[in-house]
């Protein structure tokens, strides 16, 4: 059996306000991405490097950034909008009696009104995987932070979770751990109540299901478009060449050997993107933030080799933080910009276009969509670098295939 989710784009880019200027929505964007990239490192340091499928769709909501996929809890099922989370292990929503909520759309879920919902108790040896793990031994409770300030508490369930296929059917999985956030602060809200959470741990949806998930999208900026699409289990889609994966927390890390511009293979040492002996360094692919950030030693080659490329095309006018920026319009003036493409162990291939490359920042200004890590030598692969790419994880045989 697959899960598969129709994604919606939840953007903080995109329409948080009709009165939101594109300039809005990229300095939402830039702020949000560098909070995700600040979060996932705090998350990592001291973490030591040692036939089902779900399907749902996936879609964009109005305040924040990220994808949201559409399920429905409970028994009698409760429709429900949560964030695509590949960052966190724990799937959650806001759930009566509340102590603090954000304002969602939908109406907040009350447990003991569902015949299918029960306690996990602390016993229980999946409870010990939950992030903070406190609480009387009655119930398994959990507290998260996420990299926007947002912080979760509440506890652990088991209930039935009702998922809309891409076909317009539906197919339910009884007795899958599920978090309800009784006290929640920071900035969500909106259309979303929540977060899927798609990690390595085994709290994650992703190992309660088997061992498999794959996402497909079009271009993030197009709210209409209706074929973004998460699978969870078997029916995941996995094709194309693969890479390997090393699991350090909840997180994937991959291998990356070179960077080119068009054919010409920039001048950085694949030792850049290593993970060091004191966890430092490494590449996460994220659902999480929009951009991709490179170490300086990687950074700086490509913003060099941008920045010559575009002497005689547009102006250069500065930066957005860290990221180089143009007078001009992506579409009518990069007409034959060459691609930039990210090499993999194996020779796997992630090749970014312009629309993947650059991302408006005005009525008549683009930017980079590449920007200077900031912790650590990390280096993080952003959703604009995976527009119109299928990523599939296999955890079984610890790779992740990029197909486009």
């Amino acid at each position: 059996m697959a899960v598969v989710f129709n994604l919606f784009f939840l953007a903080s880019l995109c329409y948080a306000s009709l009165l939101d200027t594109i300039a809005d929505r990229a300095r939402r964007a830039i702020d949000s991405s560098n909070a995700r990239l600040d979060y996932i490192w705090k998350e990592i340091q001291g973490v030591s490097l040692d036939t089902d499928d779900v399907r749902s769709s996936v879609s964009a909501e109005t305040k924040h950034q990220g994808f949201m996929a559409n399920i429905s809890i409970g028994s009698p099922p409760i429709p429900h909008l949560i964030i695509m989370d590949t960052g966190s292990s724990v799937s959650w929503t806001e759930c009566q009696p509340c102590i603090h909520c954000f304002t969602q759309a939908l109406p907040i879920f009350n447990p003991p009104q569902s015949a299918t919902y029960r306690l996990l108790p602390c016993s229980s040896p999946i409870c010990h995987q939950a992030p903070s793990m406190i609480g009387p031994a009655s119930r398994c409770e959990f507290e998260l932070r996420y990299g926007d300030g947002t912080t979760v508490s509440g506890y652990l369930s088991t209930e039935k979770i009702t998922f809309e296929t891409s076909d317009e059917g539906i197919t339910s999985v009884p007795n899958l751990v599920f978090g309800y956030a009784t006290n929640v602060g920071g900035n969500l809200g909106g259309q979303t109540s929540g977060v899927l959470g798609l990690g390595a741990k085994m709290t994650s949806l992703v190992n309660q299901q088997g061992s498999k998930f794959s996402y497909c999208f079009g271009s993030i900026w197009d709210l209409q478009y209706s074929h973004n699409q998460l699978i969870i289990g078997d029916g995941a889609v996995i094709e194309g060449p693969s890479t390997p994966i090393t699991i350090v927390g909840s997180y994937y890390y991959v291998s990356l050997d070179s960077i080119r511009v068009g054919e010409k293979k920039l001048d950085i040492s694949p030792q850049v993107f290593k993970v060091t002996k004191e966890g430092t360094g490494g590449i996460v692919i994220d659902s999480g933030a929009t951009l991709t950030y490179l170490p300086k030693a990687a950074f700086d080659p490509v913003k060099d080799e941008v920045l010559s490329l575009m002497d005689d095309l547009v102006q250069y006018v500065g930066t957005l933080s860290s990221c180089p920026c143009f007078w001009g319009v992506i579409d009518r003036d990069l007409v034959g910009f060459p691609v930039v493409t990210f090499t993999f162990a194996n020779g796997v291939d992630l090749a970014l276009d312009v629309k993947s490359f650059f991302t408006p920042a005005g009525p008549h200004k683009f930017c980079m969509a590449v920007a200077l890590s900031t912790v650590a030598n990390l280096t993080l692969i952003g959703v604009l670098a995976q527009q119109s790419y299928n990523i599939a994880y296999d955890l079984a045989r610890n790779i992740v295939s990029i197909h486009g």
